[in-house]
């Protein structure tokens, strides 16, 4: 008999004899037992409990036995230069609430269990239950008390927090991996969190930046938070980008954000700076009454589809001729987005349909609304950025994982880039 068909046939023996053990009258004599003991199926002394414990300290037992190379009372130990040495009784948490279990020691010490580590006290995932509902939102109070109440389990807010601190480093990672060369479309858009700095809570900014790759996959490049006003500090977001090798960006959709125009012409000289259309109509929007806003909307539109610059212009005239008068402000919120929302008029319709709106981004930055809303305010930027990290990471599992998500139309739209920016894009 060869090793590998000794080997295969353990494995079944081993198999069927789980199979045994979870067998329909198995599991029954295990449910009646119980009923009959007036012990509940779950809980903190329900039978699942019990279960987990039976199986956790036979396991340490075996990894003992293996550790040590005999069984317990053979007398093949002795003399072996160390031998079982009593149990240690520890609590640890688990999805079933507390167990307490007895761990064996031996007398030199060198026991290192692997089922329950050394000074561990939490098994079955509670530190990714921790992080999941962290990253959807819930406060370290909610945490505390949603552990104790579904689990039975003590976790304190500083424990929550220091499970939590596990993905500094990797947040440090993710804001310093290598980036591609090039990034045919870079959406930018920002969501306002309140962050308590040197003792006084005040307004930040934390804008996010999506880069769609050259086989139209959306990345999340960074996110970072604004510590200075205007040029100074998109001059570092953009020096960071270059910095993981960003050699170019093709066109940069973004709603007037001040300084980022130019910083970007300053790093990505040839990168064309395009508005969000939509951005501009939604702030025109905020200077009509409710009775007018259909009639704007048509008016507005002749703008934006305008099939060239010229055409524009009209459809602004006649904009401003009839509306002018009651809404100035809308006019006005046209006019100073100009020379950011022309570009978009050179862009054919494939092209138009991917870069007149940020809502690519918007989409994100929707859902990290709604986990950041209920702190109120950050302690510091670290904590703030760690959750937009998390919430980043589980919105990004939901939508594609590591690869991003596709753009709509992207193959017709690579070809008329292609044709717009020849020599630029790199396969």
């Amino acid at each position: 008999m060869t090793q590998d068909t000794s080997s295969r046939q353990g494995d079944e023996a081993a198999a069927r004899r789980l199979a045994g053990a979870f067998a329909p009258e198995a599991i029954d004599a295990l449910l009646k037992d119980a009923k009959s003991a007036g012990t509940p199926i779950d809980g903190v002394d329900g039978l699942l409990n019990q279960l987990t414990k039976a199986v956790l300290e036979r396991a340490l037992q075996a990894e003992m036995t293996d550790h040590l190379g005999y069984d317990a009372g053979d007398p093949a130990g002795r003399g072996s230069g160390n031998s079982r040495n009593g149990r240690s009784t520890k609590t640890v948490s688990t999805r079933n609430g507390p167990v307490d279990i007895e761990v064996p020691r031996d007398r030199n010490g060198s026991f290192e269990p692997a089922i329950v580590p050394k000074r561990a006290r939490r098994i079955g995932n509670i530190d990714d239950m921790i992080l999941s509902l962290y990253s959807r939102g819930m406060t370290t109070r909610d945490i505390e008390a949603h552990l104790l109440e579904i689990y039975g389990v003590n976790a304190s807010r500083e424990l929550i927090s220091n499970i939590t601190d596990v993905v500094v480093d990797e947040i440090k990672a993710w804001q310093s991996r290598p980036l591609d060369e090039v990034y045919p479309i870079l959406y930018v858009d920002g969501i306002r969190i309140r962050v308590k700095d040197n003792g006084v809570v005040t307004t930040k900014v934390a804008y996010l930046a999506i880069g769609v790759d050259v086989d139209g996959r959306k990345h999340a490049l960074g996110c970072w938070i604004q510590d200075t006003e205007g040029a100074k500090f998109w001059q570092k977001v953009l020096s960071d980008l270059r910095n993981r090798g960003v050699r170019d960006i093709l066109i940069a959709c973004c709603d007037g954000l001040t300084g980022l125009p130019d910083a970007i012409h300053a790093i990505f000289p040839d990168t064309v700076v395009q508005t969000c259309v939509v951005h501009v109509i939604r702030n025109a929007m905020r200077f009509v009454s409710y009775g007018d806003r259909k009639k704007i909307v048509t008016g507005m539109k002749e703008i934006y589809t305008a099939p060239t610059l010229e055409a524009a212009e009209l459809g602004l005239a006649a904009f401003d001729k009839q509306f002018g008068a009651q809404y100035p402000g809308a006019v006005d919120v046209w006019r100073n987005a100009w020379d950011e929302f022309v570009p978009f008029l050179d862009f054919p319709p494939e092209l138009r349909k991917i870069v007149y709106t940020t809502n690519a981004i918007e989409s994100i930055n929707f859902q990290l609304r709604k986990i950041t809303k209920n702190r109120g305010h950050f302690p510091d930027k670290d904590a703030a950025m760690k959750l937009l990290y998390l919430g980043l990471r589980n919105i990004s599992s939901q939508r594609g994982g590591e690869s991003g998500t596709g753009t709509h139309g992207w193959k017709v739209a690579l070809n008329t880039l292609i044709n717009l920016f020849p020599g630029r894009i790199l396969f």
